[in-house]
């Protein structure tokens, strides 16, 4: 193939919605593998179940309602929305199969059982009656449907029962067609008791039971069928931030609104009649492309409650103890050990503890004047935050940059924003057109030589939760220029002051997109000139044109490029005379990889950064996002062997991605079995 060929040929690119779905096969590939534990299977088909969710709520709301745009791969928005369609059901269909089939039968072989409808034994059933009476049937409201009662709002993603009936009620009313919707207070999945189970661990699911007595819901009317159904609406918010006054005013009104946005997806019982699906329809105003119906549980992922409420530590990943370093524990406190040298975290191999104790300290240290912190997603109940009010109310000045914008964590961080306020906290809602994604904070410290200036900054965020599932990198560093930097975007983001220049940290969308693409033409330019030339990064996600068209062009200059991508990738590696020297692999594990690591051959001087930002052009150009540096020999080669090395050795959870933008399984061969996670596991944590 000519090297002039154009580098925008759209043959040259994969479409970003596809690529997500095929993400999706890979994660259901987890919950197919019999070497994965039971219980785990079980939560991995839910989290495939729940991804999808979130697709057609974001993506696919995108492409239907306008809000996407033609990506370099040039498919129109009909022609993508066509193959997500024909893929998504294909990923459908193996889920249920799998569900039905495997992991259903698999449970009951283990001695826990989700019992349907034509299971339950006559004495199951009398309690489950009695359960319906007393804990369900009084917090239902059925809406038979009429000229006085006309089809009701349906909350994004609840549960619900279209009924069919025949007769005449109390008042002498036709009955013909009601809806039951089951309120979220309700458990999707209920544990029969242990004297009903005769040893095994018996479960039955709500929908099954709301089917099973909804006839209780209308007395004196037959119910000629019952079928569940749920409805995936746009969640994306369209405030216009130009326009409003006050964000989290405007954000607090337009979240309540958002569950009954317009329907992008009806799932339904496969048995629904097709007079009853056509009413359906014309309700939520989808078409026949929108109907997605369902061989089981419309709501398949609330199933990853047996999960938790299980306790078989056979059946799940062997727990494991984060590591917590040390030199942090041999020292008085966490700003000795940073004085001592950098500190490099690796979670959830390294405990995030460690975060939290220095956020802890930094509250109740006398010499601690100032705090500042980003916050994206925080969690429930954060320690963390009670550290920060505690700083407050000990007079301390503490500012903390909320995003309000984090997708599906909106209403939490305004919640959150609300009591940091009301503890005298300084709360930045970050800038208008650009969520904040950054992961930083700023100690500020007086000591016997002055102000000392602690910070931490991260791939990941601040959530002790997700520290635990995500992989992701974090530096605690009292480095001074890296202090300055980072005190200055704090100034930038609370202020209103014009771009600053930074001596060590990257930033978007100002300086980091033009950096990126600098470092991988001075690695061009080191293979021309013959010096040793190479690109390795690990990263969530690829779509940026202008960075897949540089990389390309590397390749072709001969730059070896290695790229380990979790998610959605538009490059199509190892095409012949554009990208055959380039490699794309994903691995998906036990743990979400999250971290994002950038290496530069950089001839015989070689770059690490740490950052916050994926390839894509919203993180690139829209967000603002940090990338920093590993300034330490020692920690540079740490990461860099635990991130890159260890990574694209992995040949029991890594996926090759083919020109044709297939994934295919990598195979161990003649070689040893290597898992990166679980080398990490052993290594780090000694499990």
């Amino acid at each position: 193939m000519s090297k002039t060929r154009d580098l925008r040929d759209p043959a040259l690119y994969i479409n970003r919605e596809l690529s997500q779905i095929e993400f999706n096969f890979r994660v259901l590939a987890q919950a197919q593998d019999p070497a994965t534990p039971l219980l785990e299977r079980v939560r991995f088909l839910c989290i495939c179940s729940s991804n999808i969710d979130e697709f057609f709520e974001i993506r696919v709301a995108a492409l239907k309602f306008g809000g996407a745009t033609i990506g370099p791969d040039g498919l129109s928005t009909q022609e993508t929305l066509q193959r997500v369609r024909a893929r998504a059901l294909e990923l459908l269909e193996e889920q249920y199969r799998l569900w039905n089939r495997t992991l259903r039968p698999a449970l009951a072989a283990e001695g826990i059982q989700v019992l349907l409808r034509d299971e339950w034994n006559a004495k199951q059933r009398r309690w489950l009656q009695g359960y319906f009476q007393n804990e369900i049937l009084p917090v239902l409201s059925p809406l038979g449907l009429d000229p006085a009662h006309p089809f009701p709002r349906i909350l994004n993603k609840s549960l619900n029962l279209v009924v069919l009936l025949k007769g005449k009620d109390a008042f002498g009313r036709e009955g013909n067609m009601a809806l039951v919707r089951a309120p979220r207070s309700l458990p999707r999945v209920i544990r029969l008791p242990p004297e009903l189970s005769d040893g095994s661990q018996d479960f039955v699911l709500l929908s099954g039971v709301l089917q099973e007595f909804v006839e209780e819901l209308f007395p004196g009317m037959q119910v000629k069928g019952s079928y569940q159904f749920r409805v995936t609406r746009n969640s994306e918010l369209s405030l216009d931030e130009d326009e409003t006054e006050n964000l989290a005013h405007a954000m607090k009104e337009e979240l309540q609104e958002r569950g009954f946005a317009r329907a992008v997806r009806l799932e339904v019982a496969d048995a629904l009649p097709k007079a009853t699906l056509k009413i359906l329809m014309a309700n939520f105003a989808v078409a026949e492309d929108d109907i997605y119906r369902c061989q089981g549980p419309v709501n398949l992922n609330r199933v990853v409650a047996i999960h938790d409420m299980i306790d078989r530590p056979d059946l799940k990943f062997p727990k494991f103890t984060p590591r917590v370093e040390a030199r942090i524990n041999n020292v008085p406190t966490v700003f000795d050990a940073i004085r001592g040298g950098d500190v490099l975290l690796h979670h959830p191999f390294d405990s995030f503890a460690t975060v939290l104790e220095f956020v802890r300290q930094a509250a109740t240290d006398p010499g601690v004047l100032a705090i500042k912190q980003t916050l994206y997603r925080a969690g429930k109940d954060s320690p963390l935050v009670g550290y920060l009010i505690e700083a407050a109310r000990a007079g301390k000045d503490v500012t903390v940059v909320i995003e309000l914008r984090a997708r599906f964590d909106e209403e939490a961080n305004l919640s959150l924003a609300d009591r940091l306020q009301e503890a005298g906290v300084q709360v930045v809602y970050g800038v208008v057109g650009f969520k904040t994604h950054a992961k930083m904070m700023l100690v500020v410290r007086r000591e016997a030589n002055g102000l000392r200036r602690y910070v931490h900054l991260s791939t990941g965020n601040y959530h002790a939760s997700t520290a635990r599932t995500y992989t992701d990198l974090g530096l605690l560093t009292c480095d001074s220029e890296i202090g300055e930097d980072v005190h200055k975007l704090f100034q930038q983001l609370s202020g209103l002051g014009p771009v600053i220049k930074l001596k060590r940290v990257l930033q978007s969308p100002f300086t980091l997109h033009k950096a990126l693409l600098a470092k991988i033409e001075r690695e061009i330019e080191h293979a021309r000139q013959g010096r040793p030339a190479a690109i390795r990064a690990k990263i969530n996600h690829l779509n940026e044109g202008g960075v897949i068209r540089l990389l390309y062009e590397a390749s072709q200059a001969g730059v070896q490029i290695d790229l380990i991508v979790r998610g959605t990738c538009a490059l199509r590696p190892g095409i012949a005379g554009i990208s055959d020297r380039i490699q794309v692999r994903s691995l998906v594990g036990r743990f979400l990889e999250h971290s994002r690591v950038y290496w530069f051959q950089n001839g015989d001087d070689p770059e690490i950064f740490c950052s916050s930002a994926d390839w894509l052009e919203r993180n690139l150009i829209r967000r603002v996002e940090t990338c920093f540096p590993i300034l330490d020999a020692e920690l540079a080669r740490r990461a860099y062997d635990e991130e890159i090395e260890n990574y694209l050795a992995d040949n029991q959870q890594a996926w090759a991605l083919d020109a044709e933008g297939r994934y295919l399984r990598i195979q161990p061969g003649e070689a040893m079995p290597h898992s990166a996670q679980q080398s990490l596991l052993a290594r780090l944590c000694g499990g």
